[in-house]
């Protein structure tokens, strides 16, 4: 109910109106694109593809919300820029150029958002070829190097719309352009999994007991999604006083937060990725292969005793890179440097090694909660697919879009807040 407050506030200033109208129209128009289809695609062909298992593609049709299934002008969606952001904050921690980047500021953000953006055309580019001449090679129906050059550069400039799309919500609209992107294709498969719904229990398949254990675990689920998301653990900080000249500078008391979800949606996505590659392989192999057999036996979620083995691996993966991904993010030496530097301490740690290794501890302990939870919620399609695999399996309920959904939401929500909270202080000033 807070959240429909805040959003019916902010509907009543003009300024942060028209921003919310801009947003929802940007989101119209990448909605518009998602239904406009690849030239020279056969959709009989394209349609059997993605009749079955497609391993990692289902990754990919989440992000674009459908637009890969469907190959559309926006079926890599936005993917090619998030691996580039990764892969950019990747270098941020191996080479002394691009650290050096990250710490000079806005300008060195300019900078290293510019790498992002050639990083992501020359991704997409690499993306369009392998699925164009790969992948999708069955349903394209004229083979010509003119008709496959077209091809790679609908989608390349599909995905280079995108990202354009995303930097003009963030300049001109609320909230993170790229994010919302995402939401929005995840929040469109919402009507077909109702849909879905409503046709099993008239069919008789899914039981009215079933669906309101379902629609109470959702809720539940989502409560827990919000929890998770907004809990954190504040470290009071201390700065003692100290004089410059005349002034007096420090004395004041701040914390520092240590969120329980830290690395967000990112291991998830790295397990998700590994574990699909086994199954994404078999696509292009016999389906009476060794290999096919074996993967679709032990490492599948639609084999037995595979749903197991799968679901072991998915808990020990997301653990894992909840943990690495942690690291990588926070940074408790250089935390302890800067506190120290400026003058601030821990009550009742000495500054240094000690609050590094208080910090690394405070760390760990509240990143295991994180990760064990994301690990339930990543585990819960595989959960719901053993209980009704013929009704539930058809609705995409999965760890990754909830998380992501009820993040954006919670992040656009709280840009609002603090934009009229800094309206109040302008209005304040005048």
């Amino acid at each position: 109910m807070g959240m429909l407050k805040t959003v019916a506030q902010a509907w009543k200033v003009a300024e942060i109106r028209s921003k919310m109208i801009f947003t929802l129209l940007m989101l119209v128009v990448f909605r518009i694109g998602s239904n406009i289809p690849v030239p020279n695609i056969n959709r009989s062909v394209l349609a059997e593809l993605f009749a079955g298992e497609t391993g990692l593609f289902d990754l990919f049709d989440l992000f674009s919300g459908g637009s890969f299934s469907n190959f559309t002008i926006f079926a890599l969606s936005i993917t090619p820029y998030i691996t580039a952001s990764i892969i950019i904050q990747l270098l941020g921690m191996a080479f002394p150029y691009f650290e050096k980047l990250a710490r000079e500021g806005v300008e060195g953000r300019k900078k290293m958002a510019q790498y992002t953006r050639y990083l992501t055309v020359v991704l997409a580019l690499v993306q369009a070829i392998g699925l164009t001449v790969g992948l999708f090679r069955r349903a394209v129906v004229d083979k010509s190097a003119f008709s496959i050059i077209v091809m790679v550069l609908v989608l390349t400039a599909g995905t280079a719309f995108l990202m354009w799309l995303g930097e003009q919500i963030n300049e001109r609209g609320i909230g993170n352009g790229i994010s919302l992107i995402i939401f929005a294709g995840i929040v469109a498969r919402i009507p077909s999994g109702i849909r879905a719904l409503a046709t099993a229990v008239e069919s008789g398949s899914l039981s009215i007991v079933t669906l309101i254990i379902f629609i109470v675990v959702a809720v539940l689920v989502t409560a827990g999604v919000v929890m998770i998301q907004e809990g954190q653990r504040r470290i009071p900080v201390q700065y003692a006083k100290r004089v410059v000249g005349r002034k007096m500078y420090g004395g004041q008391s701040t914390h520092i937060p240590i969120k329980v979800n830290q690395s967000g949606v990112i291991p998830i996505i790295f397990a998700l990725s590994l574990l699909q590659f086994p199954l994404t392989i078999t696509y292009f192999l016999k389906s009476d292969s060794g290999f096919t057999e074996f993967v679709t036996k032990w490492l599948s979620p639609s084999g037995m005793p595979g749903v197991w083995v799968y679901g072991v691996l998915n808990v020990v993966l997301i653990i894992f890179f909840t943990y690495f991904y942690t690291q990588a993010t926070f940074n408790p030496v250089e935390v302890a440097d800067n506190m120290k530097a400026n003058g601030g301490f821990i009550p009742g740690i000495r500054p240094g090694k000690a609050t590094e290794e208080y910090l690394q501890k405070v760390m760990s302990r509240i990143t295991i909660v994180g990760a064990i939870f994301l690990a339930l919620i990543a585990t819960l399609p595989t959960v719901l697919s053993v209980i009704a695999p013929e009704s539930l399996g058809s609705i995409h309920f999965g760890g990754t879009s909830l998380l992501i959904a009820v993040g954006v939401a919670l992040e656009t929500v709280r840009q609002l807040e603090n934009q009229m909270l800094m309206r109040n202080y302008q209005g304040f000033l005048k």
